[in-house]
């Protein structure tokens, strides 16, 4: 009888799920070069979009900037899928502006998969991941629940909400990763046997409308905005869908009445949930026993795609009673016919305590185990996506050897999102706010490709095209601040422009700099009336609106940037000076007993890390400096 052989299962780098860290994982560790596996539940669903079908926000958005200049794909599939696109916090300065898009969830799906199954080196598997095989500290492979065996160098985890994952509505729960999909089981416990930490998070998602149910004339609309603005910095087309309208309402009194009388029939109130939910986006029965006094909350009815009648509730979170849900829904004016076509519900699942990755997000107990996503008790696409993209890089890099990769503080907010991550830890759902960014002027939505795009090309993650496109937007912006900061301007030339642009005369010459920084005068404004500048604007041919916003933000606010660089190389400095592995905190009596404790946990890398750990004193930081030698 002829012996029957085996097949052999193996790769490079393997990513275990498709969500938004994993699809940006592994197209980073395939575009290298690396045979890269991704393991996904289905197919169908790679880069779901579970919550809100819209990518960005506050801070979001320039994460997803970032992102896409690293050579990632989230941003190019937001701008070719959105049917509605806006600017948030125009009313603030440049450091507060980011962009948001509502997307078409199918199509932004398809977009991905098309990439992903026309990368070279990517293969996908459809299965679920039981047990990582680990030996002499280091992963080797997994084994699958259909008992197929993979080998690897590397291996990415990003399971999203899929480890024992537990669905809620009201006192139903119903094992699951996400509504119709089925939980991952065992894996955590595999993993855990390597002395791996972890814990349980909850978040949840609204109900969804059937959009013929709505009478949209009882809403205010809310519209999107069709300037040059967009997420990727390549030279894309703006918009390609039919853009959309979002819609506006309130709760009432009535509402909040029945979503009162419903409370001891809440997972979140009724001890049936015990995990940690997210402080900043809370369930509609969080709110109202958070707020008792406020009478009305805003909800957001968002479309789900450009086609579909499914709109999105933003603001209506809820694990209540599907019942009570459309009871309470019913009693605003808009609602007042509702028809869902599923009600929200909550989830429970486990995630790792990121304290115990380096800034690589590899694991410190596991050589060549990254996590990435919501298994390191984030949430949001956006922050998914920006850890998948730096552990895909780091797992090519320990398959192929270099120096680690990692982003500072005051070079990204991937920079800020991980040293968080890896310093603090994390007691709630983790979430990307430019409060959480020291060096938000630093920051910007408009200058993410100058920050990073060259960090990228160096890594070979970008190509040829990418890098002439920021060659280009660096030549082109220095020419316009050079002119503008050596152009001499006469007054009497001027001033009848000036008044006209409701901004004082002059009563001498000056630099034409002085002039656009002034918050009346614009770079485009002023061009109008001084022709040699216009001149030098109509030469750039290509991406012109973007490069005079960047050139514009560099000239009005060069003090603020220049001030912050400053303190920035300062605390640089800091992170200069090694301490891993360098003390045995134990033994250091003058530091404080909280300090000993969250320095053994963490072991930070430098004194600038150590300087963040929540428990450790400007006092203790004098000791460590002291025992450095400084």
């Amino acid at each position: 009888m002829q012996k029957r052989r085996l097949i052999k299962m193996k790769y490079e780098i393997i990513v275990v799920g498709g969500g938004h860290a994993g699809c940006e994982a592994t197209l980073a560790s395939a575009n290298k070069g690396h045979k890269t596996l991704l393991v996904t539940g289905s197919k169908d669903t790679i880069a779901m979009m579970p919550c809100n079908p819209s990518i960005g926000g506050s801070a979001k958005g320039i994460v997803v900037r970032e992102i896409d200049a690293l050579g990632g794909q989230m941003g190019l599939i937001t701008d070719k899928t959105a049917i509605q696109f806006r600017i948030l916090n125009r009313s603030k300065g440049p450091a507060m502006w980011s962009p948001r898009a509502q997307c078409d969830r199918n199509k932004f799906i398809g977009a991905w998969r098309e990439v992903l199954e026309n990368t070279p080196n990517l293969h996908i598997w459809q299965d679920t991941v039981k047990e990582l095989l680990v030996e002499n500290g280091e992963v080797t492979g997994l084994i699958t629940m259909w008992g197929v065996t993979f080998h690897a160098k590397c291996i990415v985890l990003t399971a999203g909400t899929f480890l024992n994952g537990l669905m809620h509505v009201g006192k139903n729960m119903l094992p699951g990763g996400r509504m119709a999909e089925p939980a991952s089981y065992e894996l955590t416990e595999s993993i855990a046997r390597h002395g791996i930490s972890y814990g349980r998070m909850k978040t949840g998602t609204p109900v969804r409308i059937d959009g013929r149910s709505v009478h949209y004339e009882l809403m205010d609309t809310q519209d999107g905005e069709a300037d040059f603005h967009k997420f990727s910095f390549m030279d894309t087309n703006v918009r390609h869908l039919k853009q959309l309208q979002c819609w506006t309402c309130f709760t009432n009194p009535e509402v909040h009445s029945i979503l009162r009388e419903g409370l001891s029939e809440s997972p979140l109130f009724n001890g049936q949930i015990q995990s940690i939910g997210p402080r900043y986006c809370p369930s509609i029965e969080t709110k109202i026993v958070t707020f008792p006094d406020k009478e009305q909350h805003q909800l957001f009815l968002e479309p789900e795609g450009e086609t579909t009648q499914e709109l999105y509730l933003n603001g209506f979170s809820s694990s209540l009673p599907m019942n009570i849900q459309i009871e309470a829904l019913k009693k605003v004016p808009a609602f007042k016919d509702l028809v869902i076509y599923r009600p929200g519900y909550a989830i429970e699942y486990d995630f790792f305590d990121p304290t115990q990755l380096k800034h690589t997000l590899e694991s410190k107990i596991i050589k060549n185990l990254f996590f990435a996503g919501q298994v390191n008790g984030t949430t949001g696409y956006e922050e998914a996506g920006g850890q998948g993209i730096i552990a895909g890089i780091n797992a090519h890099i320990n398959c192929q050897g270099g120096e680690p990769f990692t982003l500072a503080r005051d070079e990204a907010y991937i920079g800020v999102l991980i040293d968080d991550l890896v310093t603090k830890g994390v007691d709630e759902p983790y979430r990307m706010f430019t409060s959480r960014a020291e060096y938000r002027i630093l920051l910007r939505m408009d200058d993410a490709d100058m920050r990073l795009t060259e960090k990228a090309w160096k890594l070979g993650l970008v190509k040829e095209d990418r890098y002439t496109l920021l060659k280009k937007k660096r030549e082109a912006v220095e020419r316009i601040i050079s002119f503008a900061r050596n152009y001499s301007i006469k007054a009497a030339l001027i001033n009848d422009s000036l008044e006209k642009l409701g901004t004082t005369p002059l009563r001498h010459g000056c630099k034409l700099i002085d002039l656009i920084n002034r918050p009346q005068i614009t770079i485009e404004n002023i061009a109008e009336h001084v022709p040699a500048f216009k001149r030098i604007l109509d030469e750039i041919t290509e991406r012109k609106e973007e490069i005079i916003e960047a050139a514009e933000i560099l000239i009005k606010y060069e003090g603020y940037i220049g001030r912050e660089r400053i303190i920035a190389d300062k605390l640089a400095r800091l992170e200069s000076i090694k301490i891993k592995g360098k003390f045995d905190y134990n033994s250091i009596q003058s530091l404080s007993t909280e300090a000993r404790q969250k320095l053994v946990r963490i072991d930070p890398e430098t004194i600038a890390q150590a300087s963040r750990i929540p428990g450790v004193s400007p006092s203790d930081i004098n000791v460590l400096l002291v025992l450095s030698g400084r």
